[in-house]
């Protein structure tokens, strides 16, 4: 067996013990597996730099682990005139991968919130939404994770995300249902208190459509 496999095979990494990340070697040496395992030949013309494009594509994708929640809320913007109304920024899009099967869910982001004492960069939302987004994931998890980081840096009077996608491994693999959208919601604050907070998040984000 070729070392650098062997060395993959040999690591006794679990959910308790902290992740030895491989090296760049290693983790090409993995995809070249993959590919014969699949039935092709990774010496042939087509596949030769697969390796080495799957790797440096898995560093875009994935490059949420590498990105702090908390960098990306920590300017907070109070010369706002006393604004303290409900904040929405609707549409944002998101790519990930589910962590069972690691094949793509698409889809769009809505947060809402309640400021209390200044607002954030509006774009800092939508990179918000990144950091956990490119991870492995699942959907309610990274609605969870969304709605957790907004409270703990920004600590708002209440906050709303609700995230809708369409799950590659239901169409293309499974059931094989294409175009089945998934809806999943969390509130805090406010939205989980007051079921009109609720019906004036989802009429704000539905309104104009």
């Amino acid at each position: 067996m070729d070392a650098v496999v062997k060395s993959l095979l040999d690591r006794k990494e679990t959910a308790e013990t902290p992740v030895q990340r491989p090296t760049r070697e290693e983790a090409e040496a993995a995809v070249r597996v993959l590919l014969r395992w699949a039935g092709d030949n990774p010496d042939r013309e087509g596949l030769k730099e697969t390796p080495r494009r799957v790797v440096k594509a898995y560093e875009e994708f994935f490059r949420g682990y590498q990105e702090d929640a908390g960098e990306e809320l920590a300017r907070v913007f109070e010369e706002v005139e006393g604004y303290d109304d409900l904040v929405l920024v609707r549409d944002i899009p998101f790519f990930s991968h589910c962590e069972h099967h690691v094949v793509p869910f698409v889809g769009k982001a809505h947060i809402a919130y309640y400021p209390t004492g200044g607002v954030v960069g509006l774009s800092k939302l939508a990179r918000l939404v990144d950091v956990y987004a490119r991870r492995l994931q699942t959907q309610e998890a990274m609605t969870a994770q969304i709605a957790t980081a907004i409270n703990q840096h920004l600590t708002p009077r209440g906050v709303a995300v609700l995230v809708e996608a369409e799950h590659m491994c239901m169409s293309m693999r499974g059931v094989m249902k294409q175009g089945s959208s998934t809806v999943t919601v969390q509130f805090s604050g406010v939205f989980r208190d007051d079921p009109a907070e609720q019906v004036h998040f989802y009429t704000l984000l539905r309104g104009g459509r």
